[in-house]
């Protein structure tokens, strides 16, 4: 194992969650077709894949953890635009802060805040 490369949330209307994804990671996406939108956030690949049928109520199997510096800014600035709340910011032991929302489109988005983590290469 490598380690973790790509993130793929599966989307009714690949269009509008391209550009909400735009707003909300504040990046436009480097490859952007009808069949994958992709954008790199920093170093990682957030993709995007449009569902042959919409669905919205979506099990919560996986949660990938986008680390963010401030957790309940993140989490307040999702919530305002279009994400609805899942789980709010809570501390899960030693200085580390989680908290998930649902995109408009039914996806699980976790965010961290890890002061002890390290990319190791």
């Amino acid at each position: 194992m490598l380690g973790l490369r790509t993130t793929i949330y599966k989307v009714g209307d690949i269009r509008l969650a391209k550009d909400w994804y735009s707003t909300a990671f504040e990046t436009q996406p480097y490859f952007d077709e009808p069949f994958y939108v992709g954008f790199n956030i920093a170093g990682y690949e957030l993709g995007l894949q449009p569902e042959e049928i919409p669905y919205n109520n979506k099990v919560e199997s996986v949660v990938s953890y986008w680390g963010v510096e401030n957790i309940q800014e993140t989490y307040d600035r999702l919530l305002s635009l279009g994400a609805t709340e899942n789980e709010k910011p809570r501390d899960v032991g030693s200085e580390i802060i989680t908290a998930t929302v649902k995109d408009p489109f039914g996806n699980v988005i976790g965010l961290i805040f890890n002061p002890h983590f390290t990319l190791n290469l």
